[in-house]
């Protein structure tokens, strides 16, 4: 304790600050090849001075290697460079870092703030879950037998204004963060590293579960080994909410998946805004849908999407078709805005408005979509890329669905698919039309006995359209059209 107290510096502040060389800490690890000393005591020690002192800066300046540590409120850990941070010892089987006082109803934690720094979970050698009492706040994992307890990488509950920035989350066992009940979380150039993928093992990379309100992410980037960010607000009570969501920068290396925003019930999941996302990613793009059976099939209240430009790769998931957007259950209201579809490898839709949780042979009649918005779509392929099948999908009751500033350019092969296809579970009350410059498609809209009622069209340009404008088949009516130059 001596070491400990000359160690102590005061900022400012008044803020107390320690170099973690100077309390006991070997810091004779790696961040990436890991060995060393164990630190853990020696850190848990100072990290456990915070709640006497009013608050902590401990600034890391080497690498430990730990089992897992605990932080309290007021808590700022500082890692000079990437180079220094934590990795963790073989079979711990909990996470890196964690909040002290988990809580998933009252919040017991504020002020934590991890600043730069690599911390490795070395998921070869952990669990992939663990069995925990009755007693133990838990995640009840769906597929999984008992009372289990997944290993995260870091985990936060009950916690108010947390901050990371310039983290790099290497190797999650299964999600590299997750958070439960929380208030202003900030996260700004964060990578997620992950050599270590395992097929279908849930290395997920930021897992969000309700209640939460005010997330920002910016400049979030690497690789994931099934949802690269998870907005989940009711996925553990079935009514949590989560709301005031801004995603601002996505960069996706070769992810599994890229989003997936999942409410099952009457939690609700609103104001949210994703955009600037770009890269590569390997089955689903944006997953977003009740998921599991029963419940109420989600509250969706307003999403927006800006400035989408993601290309895919040969996808690893075969239990279904492989997509860009998928989106089921009761929602609100849906903007795309500036949406691209580039040379694609493969003929996957890019939205598919009402897909259902239990597979296409069990539609659900109550799935309903408010309000949906594209605005801005440009889809290009030659003859070395994959042909548009359908662009766009409606399998439910959608009340105003407006398609405008979109341009589809197929070249060098014979004009084929749709930019929308009504099936005949579909139901579009008003469809407009509008600023379109179409060429090489079959058709513009396509319906298969499903119903459209009112349909607008002005300013759209068609070339190579053998269709016309619209396909009608089975019994399908447009009950009022307005057809402009």
């Amino acid at each position: 304790m001596d070491a400990m107290e000359t160690a102590y510096r005061a900022d400012a502040a008044g803020r107390k600050i320690i170099l973690a060389s100077r309390t006991g800490a070997r810091l004779d690890s790696h961040v990436t090849e890991g060995g060393g000393t164990d630190d853990t005591a020696a850190l848990q020690a100072v990290l456990d001075q915070a709640p006497a002192l009013g608050g902590l800066y401990l600034i890391m300046d080497g690498a430990a290697l730990v089992t897992g540590l605990r932080v309290h409120s007021n808590t700022t850990i500082h890692c000079l460079n990437q180079d220094c941070g934590f990795y963790q010892a073989a079979q711990s089987n909990c996470a890196v870092l964690t909040n002290a006082d988990w809580d998933f109803a009252g919040i017991h934690n504020r002020n934590i703030t991890l600043i730069g720094g690599t911390y490795n979970q070395n998921c070869a050698q952990q669990e992939h879950h663990v069995t925990v009492d009755d007693t133990a706040p838990m995640y009840m994992y769906s597929g999984l037998p008992g009372s289990v307890h997944p290993v995260y990488l870091l985990e936060f509950y009950g916690v108010e204004n947390l901050l990371m920035r310039d983290v790099v989350l290497r190797d999650q066992r299964t999600h590299a963060l997750v958070a439960a009940n929380w208030r202003h979380v900030v996260m700004e150039n964060i990578r997620i590293d992950l050599p270590g993928r395992m097929h279908a093992q849930n290395q997920d990379g930021l897992h969000f579960f309700g209640p939460g309100q005010f997330l920002t992410l910016r400049d979030i980037r690497g690789r994931s080994g099934d949802d690269f960010i998870a907005l989940a607000p009711d996925e553990i009570d079935c009514r949590s909410d989560i709301t005031d969501v801004l995603i601002d920068g996505v960069f996706l290396d070769d992810a599994d998946q890229g989003i997936r925003m999942l409410s099952r019930d009457t939690g609700r999941l609103d104001r949210v805004t994703v955009r600037n996302m770009t890269g590569t990613y390997r089955s689903f793009g944006f997953y977003i849908n009740p998921w599991y059976r029963g419940g109420k099939y989600g509250n969706y209240g307003h999403i927006t999407f800006e400035n989408i430009d993601l290309r895919q790769s040969a996808p690893n998931y075969d239990y279904t078709t492989p997509f860009l957007f998928r989106i089921g259950g009761n929602v609100e209201s849906l903007v795309f805005r500036n949406i691209v579809s580039h040379l694609p490898a493969d003929d996957r839709p890019l939205i598919e408005l009402g897909w259902p949780v239990d597979g296409p042979e069990s539609l659900r009649d109550d799935y309903a979509f408010g309000s949906v918005l594209v605005d801005g779509l440009r889809i290009l392929t030659d003859s070395s890329s994959a042909p548009v099948r359908e662009a766009i999908r409606a399998r439910c009751r959608v009340g105003h669905l407006t398609l405008r500033n979109v341009e589809v350019y197929q070249e060098g092969r014979s004009p084929t698919g749709s930019l929308l296809h009504v099936t005949e579970d579909g139901e579009v009350d008003t469809l407009l039309l509008q600023n379109m410059m179409v060429r090489g498609l079959q058709t513009v809209v396509r319906s298969d006995g499903g119903t459209l009622r009112d349909l607008a069209a002005s300013g759209v340009f068609c070339a190579s359209l053998p269709g016309g404008l619209m396909e009608c088949a089975g019994g399908a009516a447009v009950e009022t059209q307005d057809i402009r130059p």
